[in-house]
């Protein structure tokens, strides 16, 4: 487990003020600690095996493997020993992808990864591939063929992802109304923050009340379970990954009070904080 306050990567540091997207393509010969960041990631896996921490839960990395970290998500990359891992990493901001298509990766859940067959692995490299040589050699109307390489991308990894459930019969609806899709959005990059449903209604541009009735009809559950569900879900990736302290988890996660947070997480989870590190 790792100790201290995991590192957080800033786009800042990353990506130049007039850019949203930056690709790499590297070596990993050692470990990754646990971190997250205020950007999306996603990464196809070239060569090399080891093991992913995602949000708390260890999972095989190998060649083939295809992942995608939110702002929401943790992660850990550990090779095996002797191994390292030869991979690509984009990195994105919400702005480069369409809305519709960023609304569809939420509704998903948090952590996305799969492991591509041969034929899905041969598309998505030569995704990258494109994406590389677009970012390496800018021409005209370069950004448009990389932003539509990444969605392409992306829309593969949500189909495979969804196919089981697809097969099962559940057939969900991802077209929000805009004004509940760009709440959602913002809820996700700010629910660590003291949020409320009068300021996420005037960001989505409607009166509270008239929010608050469409937010329930349309995600499914009122606003306050939905905020509550993201501080939970990430509370408990922070007790999982690191050794920091309950009580900086819980003002971390964006819960106000400890007996509060101690309490809805038992509710959710059916353990306490503390029994969930045991």
């Amino acid at each position: 487990m790792e100790t201290g306050t995991p590192e957080r990567l800033l786009q800042e540091h990353y990506m130049s003020p007039n850019s949203s997207f930056r690709l790499f393509r590297q070596t990993v010969d050692g470990p990754i600690g646990t971190h997250w960041h205020d950007f999306f990631e996603i990464s196809l896996i070239e060569s090399g095996r080891g093991t992913h921490v995602l949000n708390g839960r260890k999972m095989p990395l190998r060649p083939r493997s295809l992942f995608l970290l939110t702002p929401a998500d943790f992660h850990e990359i550990v090779p095996d020993p002797g191994e390292e891992f030869g991979l690509y990493n984009a990195i994105f901001d919400q702005p480069f992808i369409r809305a519709e298509l960023l609304q569809w990766l939420y509704r998903s859940g948090g952590g996305l990864a799969v492991e591509l067959d041969e034929e899905g692995y041969a598309v998505a490299e030569a995704e990258f591939r494109r994406m590389r040589a677009e970012t390496e050699r800018p021409g005209e109307g370069g950004e448009w063929i990389v932003a539509g390489a990444l969605e392409r991308v992306l829309v593969d990894l949500l189909r495979e992802i969804s196919r089981g459930s697809e097969e099962k019969g559940d057939s969900r609806d991802f077209r929000f109304h805009p004004a509940i899709r760009e709440a959602v959005v913002y809820m996700q990059y700010h629910f660590r923050e003291p949020l409320t449903l009068e300021g996420t209604a005037r960001h989505a541009g409607l009166s509270a009340n008239y929010f608050s009735e469409c937010f329930r009809k349309q995600v499914g559950i009122p606003f306050q379970a939905y905020l509550q569900d993201l501080r939970l879900k990430f509370a408990r990736s922070l007790l999982g990954t690191t050794s920091i302290p309950v009580t900086e988890i819980c003002y971390a996660s964006g819960f106000g009070n400890l007996s509060h947070f101690e309490r809805t997480f038992k509710q959710k989870f059916g353990r306490t904080p503390r029994q969930s590190r045991g």
